[in-house]
């Protein structure tokens, strides 16, 4: 493990990203608001479902 290349490469990578335009940011914050969203109402389903199944809890 060659600590002084690790530490160049994450340099560079620094270097090399730029902050998102606003419209970026907005889009790729849509997505995984969805996305959460999503999860969170496919759990709350398999809840719902569980919770009227006898013996489900």
């Amino acid at each position: 493990m060659d600590v002084k290349y690790d530490l160049a490469s994450y340099v560079r990578v620094l270097k090399m990203a730029s902050t998102p335009s606003w419209n970026e940011f907005s889009q790729i914050a849509k997505i995984a608001g969805a996305g959460i969203f999503l999860v969170g109402l496919l759990g709350f389903v398999m809840f719902a479902i569980m919770t009227f199944i006898p013996g489900g809890g």
